[in-house]
Order: structure tokens, then sequence, then C-alpha cells
């Protein structure tokens, strides 16, 4: 699996996983130490998951981290360190995910209809307390 790593210095700032990425069973992303937990699934009909419960752990979350999956269309994510300072910016198309672990982001849309499904830890302390503008 060849997914794209945004780094500044020896941090991994976003994760770009695209439509071609996926692979034939569980294969998760992120690291178990990001507060975002990323795996992508590729399994054949009949295939079963066992259910299961989460069970209530103790954690320590730092930051909002998010996901983005692009549903339809198309849109620029700029990326920035954790000083604010603009990295790059990355085109996502239909299908594409990104994980943002770390650091700043931006977006623009660049096709109209796009769609987008994002998700976020929480909860969500509000604006004032949860973000920075840039």
């Amino acid at each position: 699996m060849t997914v794209e790593k945004i780094s500044d210095k020896d941090s991994i700032l976003a994760i770009i996983i695209r439509d071609a990425d996926w692979q034939e069973g569980l294969n998760f992303i992120s690291s178990e130490k990001d507060f975002q937990q990323v795996g992508i699934w590729g399994y054949n009909k009949g295939k079963r998951l066992e259910p299961h419960i989460h069970l209530r752990a103790p954690r320590e979350v730092l930051r909002t981290q998010e996901v983005l999956f692009v549903k339809e269309g198309r849109l620029k994510a700029d990326i920035y360190t954790e000083q604010g300072k603009f990295l790059t910016s990355k085109e996502l198309n239909k299908g594409d995910t990104i994980i943002l672990l770390k650091g700043g982001h931006g977006y623009e849309i660049l096709e109209d209809g796009t769609k987008v499904l994002e998700i976020k830890n929480g909860p969500y302390l509000g604006p004032e307390k949860d973000r920075k503008r840039l």
C-alpha cells in the first residue's frame, strides 16, 4: 500500500489515502498513538466481523484531529506546520481520504457539487478553545 505522508521534520502532519490505495483485508493507516485510528477495509461477500463492544478506558486527548473523505467532487487541502507556516497543497478527488494529525489546514472547493464527510474526535470545545485562525 502506498499512502502519501506529509511531514515537517520528524512529525507526520497528514496522510492521504487515494481511492486506488485500497487493498484486501484490514489495513490501519494511522499509528496506534494517534488520536484518530483510521483503517481501511477490503472484504468480499460473506466476510463476518465478530460483534464486539469497545471498553471504556482512560484516554488523554490533546488535540482535535480530522479525517475527510471526498464522496463527490474535488478539493484542495492546504497543509501548514505546527507553527502555522504554509507547507504544501494537495488536491483530493472523489474517493480520496486525508487524515489530518497535526499542524494546520485549510480547504478550497474546486468543483461544484463537492461532498465531503468530515470526522473529528470530540467532544468539541467550541471555536475559542479548539482552534486558532492562521
